[in-house]
């Protein structure tokens, strides 16, 4: 007798499953609404914006690589939105002073600007989205997404040959 899928879990996977995409809603559903007002109000992307939070934490510049492994895209991907944010003068490309052949990304003056505006409105959206859970609800999840985090960051090192 094969057993199906549902058949095959207990009740910590269901639970585990259940707990995921409830996670997984939530945050897509935060990320859409972000999305929306980020290119409503600014004229400006997701991804973009995240580039340039990268950068605005790097005031030294980043390089390419760098950026690519941080915000989880390929090299190709943090080429064209390094494109796009040059050609607005929001960012700039600098020769690596460690290896004369790689450049790094760094903010301008104007980059600098646009995104303290951005960041400053970007908190208040996310502060009113979550506004009706508590403080103290607030500071468990955030508990309780720590134990998590260190949960998984434990196994992978684990899992490591």
């Amino acid at each position: 007798m094969q057993l199906d899928l549902e058949s095959r879990l207990t009740n910590d996977h269901h639970q585990s499953l259940k707990l995921w995409l409830r996670m997984l809603s939530c945050t897509t559903k935060i990320e859409a609404e972000i999305r929306s007002r980020l290119r409503t109000e600014f004229g400006i992307t997701l991804p973009r914006f995240d580039l340039m939070a990268q950068l605005e934490r790097h005031p030294e510049g980043l390089r390419m690589g760098e950026l690519s492994k941080r915000m989880m895209v390929t090299g190709g991907n943090i080429t064209g939105i390094t494109d796009q944010l040059e050609q607005e003068k929001l960012v700039v490309r600098v020769p690596d002073p460690k290896d004369g052949r790689a450049f790094s990304v760094k903010l301008t003056a104007a980059g600098r600007k646009a995104f303290s505006e951005m960041a400053e409105v970007h908190e208040r959206w996310v502060a009113e989205l979550l506004q009706d859970i508590t403080q103290e609800d607030k500071g468990q999840l955030i508990d309780l997404l720590s134990q998590m985090k260190g949960h998984l960051y434990a196994r992978e090192e684990k899992e490591k040959p």
